[in-house]
């Protein structure tokens, strides 16, 4: 399998320190008739806004309900995935809710993709994808691009054995407004309203049956998922998640950022660059990094708001930037604080009320099984159900279709009801015999 660079994360992030009256007349239409207390949005090119369709921008205050379609028009046929109908792929602009201060209304961009042929009786259950790291510029948002040949095979593989795909672009990518790099709350209310969007547009064709999936940067969006779904979107029928490449920091209150990492994948300093550009512009507004970058990092972080992935890795391996030198004085504690606390989630409070399975690869350098591992543990202890596997030799990339001859039993029994045991009272550290 070729082994490709996009929907990557890093891994050492946290070491940084009523009923509504909705009218869609035809594909494109912008004829919407709900309460709009939401502020119109607005492009600016320091977040990376601009370069795309005005499909992507909203021109009105945003209506303040969440799920509802603003537009919807189809996806070009040379983005469908194999075993997808073209025809019948769809574009959507839909309302949701700022995942940083967590009650803003915004705009958040997808596409869905349905199987061929004819819906089951009660509709095509879900598979809401949560991708992988893109980049934070608008022209990043995966609706907008060709996906990736691994991510064409997975999800081509979820169509083929007849499930359709709800998939977000997320908050700030494709629409204007900065992207929350790693917020998982920001994923979670992206994935989970793209859902509420979909049954809305294609009523009777989807089942309100979901499972969340997702890789790298995905995972956590997947694991957020599970996490908000019982509180932010009840009515969304979330019964499982599939989580590969994990990444999601669960830490105790109080805890304090450290000195950054310098060992991992070298191309994790991209990672960090995304967050300290894209969060940071949410989480300490109008604080200027750039004083502590070094001159080799300053053109790949000027390069994050008008490239994507793997654009900035070329660059990065171009500039020999790595997490050793990508920094020359370490920012102001609060600042690198905020961002860490935006990008971690308190081990307090959280719960799972339902299945998780979890695949990484024990040649995985960027999101190392070892990340999985801790995870996976301290959410078994907290009562989560948890399907974990590892897959030797496999890559971060190579996980996610090697996984799937698990995860496909997985994702059939929680969509037939069926219970999973999991295994937490067996898991293991990652090469242990």
């Amino acid at each position: 399998m070729k082994i490709t660079k996009q929907s990557r994360v890093f891994a050492p992030l946290s070491l940084l320190g009523g009923v509504l009256a909705l009218t869609l007349s035809a594909c494109g239409s912008d004829s919407v008739n709900v309460a709009a207390t939401g502020p119109v949005p607005v492009a600016n090119a320091t977040y990376g806004d601009g370069g795309m369709p005005a499909f992507y921008t909203w021109q009105s205050a945003v209506p303040n309900q969440p799920g509802v379609v603003l537009r919807q028009a189809p996806l070009p046929a040379e983005f469908a995935l194999d075993h997808s109908d073209p025809a019948q792929n769809a574009r959507l602009l839909y309302t949701s809710t700022e995942g940083v201060d967590g009650k803003t209304p915004i705009t958040v961009s997808g596409a869905v993709y349905l199987p061929r042929g004819t819906p089951p009786a009660g509709g095509w259950p879900i598979i809401a994808w949560t991708h992988g790291t893109v980049g934070i510029a608008d022209i990043c948002a995966p609706s907008f691009r060709q996906r990736s040949d691994r991510d064409k095979a997975y999800l081509g593989t979820m169509l083929a054995q007849g499930y359709a795909v709800v998939a977000t672009d997320y908050q700030g990518l494709g629409t204007p407004g900065p992207h929350p790099y790693l917020v998982h709350r920001a994923e979670a209310y992206s994935a989970l309203d793209a859902v509420r969007a979909a049954l809305a547009a294609f009523p009777g064709v989807l089942s309100n049956k979901v499972v969340a999936a997702g890789q790298s940067q995905g995972s956590g969006a997947t694991i957020a998922t599970l996490q908000y779904a019982p509180a932010y979107a009840p009515e969304v029928r979330v019964v499982g998640g599939v989580a590969t490449g994990v990444y999601f920091p669960l830490v105790a209150s109080g805890t304090a950022p450290s000195a950054p990492a310098q060992t991992g994948d070298a191309g994790n300093s991209v990672y960090l660059l995304l967050a300290i550009r894209g969060t940071g512009a949410l989480v300490v507004p109008g604080f200027d990094f750039r004083p502590y970058l070094s001159d080799r990092a300053q053109p790949l972080y000027d390069a994050t708001v008008t490239s994507c992935l793997d654009q900035l890795d070329t660059l990065q391996q171009a500039n020999g930037v790595d997490q050793t030198n990508y920094l020359k004085a370490m920012p102001p504690i609060d600042k690198i604080g905020a961002i860490v606390a935006a990008t971690s989630t308190p081990v307090a409070g959280f719960a799972l009320k339902a299945p998780l399975f979890t695949g990484s690869g024990l040649a995985d350098t960027t999101t190392p099984p070892s990340d999985a591992y801790a995870f996976v543990s301290t959410a078994c202890s907290l009562g989560a159900t948890i399907e974990s596997h590892y897959y030797p030799g496999q890559t971060h990339d190579g996980a996610v279709n090697a996984s799937l001859v698990d995860s496909l039993p997985f994702i059939r029994k929680v969509m037939n009801g069926e219970a999973v045991s999991g295994n937490c009272s067996t898991l293991a550290p990652p090469g242990a015999a």
